[in-house]
């Protein structure tokens, strides 16, 4: 049956202190203490910050100071036992919360799901990789979109893990993503069951507001705060591939500088995938002698409603044929200094 659970995420760039070291080993060491389910850090490829630092995956700078996103996966005690050590840390973080499913095998969901799979990073099943056979499950049951992205470090059935140069690096985190209908999710649900070690399958609730081009609905208009008084945020997720262009720019690298320039927005974060799919085209990655790169891209914008509310047009002028656009209500634990809000945090 499934269990409520929690899934905080932080947003910050590599280099931002935590005290006696860099913020990103300061969270992972304490998920470690705390034995979280999962956990696990990702590297962006392009975004911006509150500070308006503007990082592109086509300036050498960004390997200086990418930005980073950190997830944490566990039961709700377990996660709101996180809240405390990381409000005394250093408020240049956009934390937040998100509800979720812990999902079983035998479960089943209703409405637009967001499905969220986390397995080792050397797992394999049939001889092949992994997060390769999800994503061709998912594209075989109908997902509009899956999207599997490596972790650099976290935490593995409660085991901290990193990667190292010299290693197996059997059980770092890969997280995959994918978006799809209620029968496309209870569908693969018991396959994922019967070919992961240890399955870890998350479902959340989520708006689709594109797909392909095609306009299926605006954000969803939402409270000021939810019932504990937390406010209450928006995150747009643009799924796009690597070649997929607008104006002869990738829609990702062009989603960001239009972005940018919006000056109230406080951030978006550009993840880049080693594998998976959006709309019809079938998985793929990057391959040997391979000029031009065909891997999804995953482009995260987390704002207050009515910044949402505006950069949803410039997010809709970029998708006009190519994209897959999702909406999720998020309460934001914490902002960042200087980011022009009141932070909900300490």
């Amino acid at each position: 049956m499934s269990q409520d659970c929690l899934k905080l995420t932080a947003y910050f760039d590599e280099r931002q202190r935590g005290g006696s070291g860099f913020l990103s080993e300061e969270m992972l060491d304490l998920f470690g203490r705390r034995a979280i389910a999962t956990s696990v850090a990702l590297r962006g490829v392009s975004g911006f910050g509150a500070r308006r630092h503007l990082r592109s995956d086509r300036s050498l700078s960004l390997s200086e100071d990418p930005p980073v996103v950190v997830v944490a996966v566990d039961a709700e005690p377990a996660i709101e036992a996180l809240l405390d050590p990381l409000r005394a840390m250093p408020k240049r973080a956009l934390v937040t919360l998100e509800r979720a499913q812990l999902l079983e095998p035998a479960d089943t969901v209703d409405g637009a799901v967001k499905l969220t799979v986390y397995l080792g990073r050397k797992e394999r099943i049939n001889r092949r990789p992994g997060y390769i056979a999800v994503c061709d499950l998912l594209y075989r049951n109908g997902f509009d979109g899956a999207s599997a992205f490596l972790g650099v470090d976290g935490t593995f059935g409660g085991n901290r893990e990193r990667a190292q140069f010299f290693g197996g690096n059997t059980d770092v985190p890969v997280m995959i993503t994918a978006v799809g209908r209620a029968e496309c999710v209870n569908a693969a649900l018991p396959e994922l069951g019967r070919m992961l070690r240890r399955p870890l399958i998350t479902a959340e609730r989520v708006t689709v507001c594109k797909r392909d081009g095609q306009l299926l609905g605006h954000p969803r208009a939402v409270a000021g705060a939810d019932e504990h008084g937390l406010k209450l945020w928006q995150k747009l997720t643009v799924h796009t591939g690597e070649s997929d262009l607008h104006g002869g720019v990738p829609i990702h690298r062009a989603l960001v500088r239009r972005l940018w320039e919006h000056r109230s927005l406080g951030g978006a974060t550009v993840l880049r995938a080693v594998w998976g799919y959006q709309g019809g085209r079938a998985p793929r990655g990057d391959r040997l002698l391979q000029v031009t790169r065909q891997v999804p891209v995953a482009t995260i914008i987390v704002d207050t409603p009515r910044n949402i509310a505006e950069c949803f047009e410039v997010v809709d002028e970029l998708t006009d044929t190519h994209g897959l656009v999702t909406s999720e209500t998020v309460p934001a634990v914490a902002a960042p200094d200087g980011c022009g809000y009141s932070p909900d945090w300490g």
